[in-house]
């Protein structure tokens, strides 16, 4: 996979690395918790995996009703600077209560807040990212943005295993007091975010806003690419299948892993992801976004497939770092596609439509997989490995579709 040209990256707006930097910072301190919640919610306070996966669902659909009300509100405002920052204080101030709780409504309480504030940042910040930069930058630049996101976990993960280490080193599961200092120490790189934001991220003015012929043009032209809808369904889909990876971590639990195992299968992961997130998305740039999009969802599927089969937490360790493959090939180059797809005019409701959609399916995908594991009710479930066989199989069903379009787009240009 080759690197993008430093001519390429000389000529990227500042704006591009101001959000990454902001997103670094962002996933230093989220990454801190989130990927101890599950255990947290599991091993302190008792809460079944079913509520689990509740507490998921309802946190990311709630927000993200609010990522395509902000994203159609930054296009109408022509201003989604305001909104970007709003919504980076807002998770920002959520975090601290978690210092506090004492019951899993609690931390649904904080998870709800926090999301909310992802959904009136994300679509506006990603829309202002595509316009950014060119059409032949847009891989590379929403690449970098998820690579120094995922350095930022892989940083946050990082401090929250040296907390670990230091507080309970003798100890196989997360205690209280131990969440307690992560969570004061996540509150600063939180804060910081947002004072880069504050001082560095400028607005970018739409092209031709001031023509009054454009605007006309623009007026007609509502409608979203068909291309775009498309894609939206088959994101749908796969998404469905996409639980939390809460499940991940509590199956790298059940198959023997200890706190401080699953915080360095998830440095791995991390590791990868963001090496490969810049190149990939610029790969992208040249050869084509479907065609990264569909290897991607295999390796995706393949892995599922791995972590239902798995047969002890070394191999849940070496699947987790492939599932970082996945992510690179996926995440930035998705947003990118998107872009390709959408008038300027329109980015925000499209970014807003796509994230939208992603969060409104986590509910059914998460409480779909927590009931596959434990059942509802007298139900037992079908056991750890069925979520993951469910998801491989939506996996390959969301990539068979798009090559489909894309071989029928293919022949229609031909």
């Amino acid at each position: 996979m080759t690197s993008p040209s430093s001519a390429n990256i000389k000529r990227i707006h500042p704006n591009v690395w101001v959000l990454s930097l902001a997103s670094f910072l962002t996933d230093v301190s989220s990454e801190m918790i989130a990927n101890l919640l599950p255990l947290f919610l599991f091993n302190i306070l008792g809460v079944r995996t079913t509520f689990i996966g509740l507490i998921e669902g309802v946190a990311e659909t709630t927000a993200s009703l609010v990522k395509i009300f902000s994203g159609s509100l930054s296009d109408r405002m022509k201003k989604r600077k305001m909104l970007t920052i709003l919504g980076y204080t807002l998770s920002t101030l959520a975090k601290p209560f978690l210092y506090l709780a004492n019951s899993w409504t609690w931390v649904l309480g904080v998870r709800f807040t926090d999301r909310v504030g992802k959904g009136i940042r994300t679509a506006p910040r990603d829309a202002l990212l595509a316009e950014s930069v060119q059409s032949t930058q847009r891989g590379f630049a929403f690449g970098l943005h998820r690579a120094g996101d995922t350095a930022g976990a892989f940083t946050g993960l990082g401090i929250a295993a040296a907390i670990i280490w230091f507080n309970q080193s003798g100890s196989a599961l997360l205690t209280r007091s131990t969440f307690q200092v992560i969570i004061l120490a996540s509150i600063i790189p939180a804060a910081l975010a947002v004072l880069v934001l504050v001082l560095g991220l400028r607005e970018i003015s739409p092209q031709g806003k001031d023509n009054p012929e454009n605007a006309k043009i623009q007026s007609k032209e509502r409608k979203l690419d068909k291309r775009f809808v498309i894609f939206l369904i088959i994101i749908v889909l796969f998404t469905l299948g996409n639980s939390s990876d809460a499940f991940i971590i509590l199956r790298s639990q059940e198959r023997g892993l200890s706190v401080m195992e699953i915080l360095g299968m998830l440095l791995t992961f991390n590791a990868i992801y963001s090496l490969l997130s810049g190149p990939a998305g610029s790969l992208s740039d040249r050869i084509g976004r479907r065609q990264l999009m569909v290897a991607g969802w295999l390796v995706y599927a393949l892995v599922y497939i791995g972590f239902a089969t798995a047969q002890n937490g070394t191999q849940i360790w070496a699947l987790f770092a492939i599932y970082g493959i996945y992510y690179a090939l996926t995440e930035g180059v998705a947003k990118a596609l998107i872009a390709d797809f959408i008038q300027k005019e329109q980015l925000g409701l499209a970014f807003g439509l796509f994230n939208g959609a992603i969060g409104l399916t986590a509910l059914p995908a998460s409480f779909i997989a927590g009931v596959l594991w434990q059942g509802i009710g007298n139900w037992g479930g079908f056991g750890a490995s069925a979520p993951f066989y469910f998801g491989a199989l939506m996996a390959l069903l969301a990539g068979s579709l798009l090559m489909i379009t894309n071989k029928k787009r293919a022949s229609l240009e031909n």
